[in-house]
């Protein structure tokens, strides 16, 4: 390992002495630490906690000018792609408000990066380039530091406006790590257990959100006159909801602005493909033959010509690139043709921890009857177990007919118990899945189930709160999965 620190105790009532440091790199970049460096607390620190119990985190001015109280460099510590290694370096002393900085090496190009941990917020840390030549072009790589674990993880840092623009085209959506919104723009002004966003669709496209799930309250409908200009009449108005609510106090939001949103940011991120799942709700007396008209003769005109795609088999990367896909969790009234419904979740199993429709092609974990604070933990299992099903599948010639489309809810409500409103889940659900995603999934045996990995894919990952106070953690660890498939272009 080439060195070992002294070994620090924290300046506590207790002799125990600090953890050593793991390390897992999620990137598809070999990495060799090379320095480590022990900055001592600026006398003009300024904390930021976690939580009541978590290490405080410091934020300094001039941190590059800091002395190190210690330093070594280091030889032979080389974390492979997709590997973990226990190292020897003590973790920093949360009692001084210690720091340390690590200097990894790419040893492919001989370029460093450094990053001080902890950070100066909860948030994942942006390693610095230390290129040995200032024109070069470097490689950008994002840290996530747990204390509480002892545990670094490093991932690619992905352009989330646009991550999969550097994807291979023959890839099935189902091989993918696709992060997604429940009730995606449910973002506005509403009944606290209606509102389960913190930020606007735009928002989520531009920080990596792919998979977007909205509800609409339908009218009744009557087709226009079979004749060449029947499209050309006004679209029925179809209103975003929330269950029975409007997603707005402030006035009704309709699909067709959401629809325009869509169409712009695909018309300038031509690489990337979006997933809209369709679902009836609300009070409308509208029924789902009424909605899978309106939206077969309306609304699939409403966009750029060839926006959508509407098969029901599930595409490759180069069959839906600048193109929305319909996930269609309604019935098809039978003068709409089967094969431009959509990708099929009309009979979706209710409140499951793991389930199937649309024969196999979907398969669902979407266990919402969360009662109590004292439930999320089950949820998080289930969750858990649905990433680690996902990451069993294997794209290849034969696997990719079968492998279903794994969509893996993280949230749950409770109208009746304000503990349970969906930003008060997404507080415990969110870091327990990101902790999960850097430590324990895509290794064999530290899933829930012990199950064999595969491409060790997330599936399509369905999130609330993301981008609350720009934290977009979360999103960052489902996108940077997708890495792994790298490794076999």
């Amino acid at each position: 390992m080439g060195f070992v620190f002294s070994c620090p105790t924290a300046a506590s009532a207790s002799p125990t002495p600090l953890p050593t440091l793991t390390i897992r790199n999620l990137t598809i970049t070999p990495l060799e630490l090379k320095l480590v460096e022990r900055l001592d607390s600026h006398p003009h620190a300024h904390l930021h906690l976690h939580s009541p119990k978590a290490t405080p985190h410091i934020k300094r001015r001039h941190e590059d000018e800091r002395p190190s109280s210690a330093q070594q460099d280091i030889t032979g510590v080389t974390i492979q792609p997709f590997s973990e290694c226990l190292t020897t370096v003590y973790t920093p002393d949360p009692t001084r408000h210690e720091q340390l900085r690590l200097t990894f090496e790419d040893p492919t190009t001989g370029h460093r990066y450094s990053a001080e941990i902890p950070g100066s917020s909860r948030r994942s840390i942006v390693l610095k380039s230390h290129p040995k030549d200032s024109e070069e072009e470097t490689k950008e790589f994002t840290a996530i530091y747990m204390p509480q674990h002892a545990y670094l993880a490093l991932f690619s840092s992905a352009n989330l406006s646009s991550w999969m623009s550097t994807l291979d085209p023959s890839l099935p959506l189902s091989s993918l790590s696709i992060p997604g919104t429940h009730n995606s723009p449910t973002c506005h002004v509403a009944l606290p257990s209606v509102r389960c966003q913190a930020v606007s669709v735009l928002d989520q496209l531009n920080n990596g959100v792919r998979f977007l799930d909205v509800r609409v309250s339908c009218p009744t409908f009557k087709p226009p006159p079979d004749n060449p200009s029947s499209t050309a009449a006004p679209a029925p108005a179809l209103s975003l909801v929330h269950s029975a609510f409007p997603i707005s106090l402030t006035g009704p939001k309709h699909l067709s602005t959401l629809l325009t949103t869509l169409d712009t940011f695909l018309a300038a991120h031509p690489s990337e493909t979006l997933l809209l799942s369709l679902k009836r709700e609300g009070t409308g007396r509208g029924t789902d033959a009424d909605l899978s008209r309106i939206l077969h003769h309306h609304y699939y005109y409403m966009t750029t010509n060839k926006r959508w795609y509407t098969s029901p088999t599930i595409p490759t990367l180069a069959q839906c690139r600048g193109r929305i896909v319909l996930v269609r969790r309604f019935r098809l009234d039978p003068s709409v043709p089967a094969a431009e419904g959509g990708i099929d979740g009309s009979v979706w199993p209710d409140n499951v921890a793991d389930g199937t429709c649309g024969s196999g092609t979907i398969r669902i974990q979407d266990y919402y009857g969360v009662g109590s604070g004292a439930e999320i933990q089950r949820k998080v299992r289930f969750a858990q177990e649905g990433l680690e099903r996902a990451a069993q599948g294997v794209h290849g010639a034969a696997a990719a007919c079968s492998m279903p489309l794994y969509i893996n809810f993280l949230t749950a409500s409770n109208f009746f118990n304000a503990s349970c409103w969906p930003d008060r889940i997404a507080v415990k659900m969110n870091p327990s899945m990101i902790e999960y995603l850097c430590m324990g999934h895509g290794a064999p045996g530290k899933g829930p189930g012990q199950l064999d990995i595969g491409d060790a894919a997330t599936g399509i990952v369905v999130t609330d709160w993301v981008g609350h106070r720009g934290d977009w953690d979360l999103i960052r660890c489902i996108v940077g999965w997708n890495a792994r498939l790298q490794l076999r272009q």
